[in-house]
């Protein structure tokens, strides 16, 4: 694959994520910002009974919760959707002899797995304003070490697959490399420390709905990005088979 169409990808990426971002930014606002202002006002509460004085806000909550969301959201998507078509790029033809279109899908399904919700797994999402301050660093880079360590995991786990697709067949190495891949993320999730930061008393029906809708975003995100950035790649690596997708007359 030439930069030109390597280039070409990462731009559509990027702009399948921002399109993708539109939908998880609805999603996240009308879903997800309920539970933050219950976690807010839990902490404020905490605080109030404890003596403790609630630090002036930089940035006021209305503005957090619409341009401070929205730019957040679209950034996100912008950035993970130029990695995720990097990633396409890699996996295109090296994971079978799929389309475009469906390379895209597996691609952002992928993500989504390795990226978020194993490592969610371990450390599932915090509501903002909750728990100690001094543990964010602590935490964050907890967080990410557990998804780079899924990456490297799950990529090993492909390889694997194809090393043993010769003498095992597809599906018995499919299964074989799935089985090391859990063994191993099992095995990465019992020695890692526990990042649990959630203070003694905190409802647990506002922290469900909180990490549910953390998970929600994140599947209606790369959900969308799938979707967007298969028509786009199609249209640069197949254009024939994109025409005759659009010719088709709708009944």
């Amino acid at each position: 694959m030439n930069s030109a169409i390597v280039r070409a990808l990462l731009v559509r990426g990027m702009l399948a994520g921002l399109g993708a971002g539109i939908p998880a930014l609805l999603f996240a606002y009308l879903v997800g910002e309920g539970p933050v202002d219950a976690a807010i006002a839990f902490e404020s509460a905490h605080s109030a009974h404890s003596g403790g004085h609630a630090e002036e806000e930089l940035v006021s909550r209305t503005v957090q919760s619409t341009a401070g969301l929205a730019t957040g959201v679209l950034v996100f998507g912008v950035a993970v959707g130029g990695i995720a078509a990097l990633a396409f790029c890699f996996a295109l033809g090296r994971i079978g002899r799929f389309s475009a279109r469906a390379t895209a899908v597996l691609t952002a399904l992928a993500a989504f797995l390795l990226a978020y919700l194993v490592p969610m797994l371990k450390y599932p999402a915090s509501p903002p304003a909750v728990g100690n301050p001094d543990t964010i660093g602590k935490r964050t880079a907890l967080f990410f070490l557990m998804i780079v360590l899924t990456v490297l995991l799950g990529v090993a786990a492909i390889l694997l697959g194809r090393r043993l697709a010769p003498q095992l067949g597809n599906w018995n190495a499919s299964v074989t490399a799935g089985l090391a891949f859990v063994a191993a993320v099992t095995v990465a999730m019992v020695f890692l420390p526990s990042g649990d930061n959630i203070p003694h008393g905190f409802p647990a029906t506002d922290l469900w709905e909180f990490r549910l809708a953390a998970l929600g975003v994140q599947a209606v995100l790369w959900t969308g990005f799938g979707l967007l950035f298969g028509h786009l790649a199609e249209r640069v690596l197949e254009p024939q088979t994109a025409e005759r997708r659009e010719s088709v007359p709708v009944a």
